[in-house]
């Protein structure tokens, strides 16, 4: 198994996935001010439930291991 790079981005938004969410939900693009809006809305939504994530992440590892070691 290769060891991934300290700097490798795990998971990542673009503007171009809000956009495409703002098509499907809203009918249209978001503009300059609306994008704004969006990515401080991300950033809260993200780093309030960070500890959920990472909680999931590590207790599927240890199910994993449980399982399949």
């Amino acid at each position: 198994m290769a060891i991934t790079q300290s700097n490798e981005i795990l998971f990542s938004i673009t503007v171009e996935d809000v956009q495409s969410e703002a098509i499907e939900k809203i009918g249209r693009k978001l503009n300059d001010d609306e994008i704004r809006i969006a990515k401080k809305g991300l950033e809260f939504g993200l780093l309030t439930t960070i500890d959920v994530v990472y909680s999931t992440i590590f207790n599927e590892m240890i199910d994993y291991e449980r399982n399949y070691n």
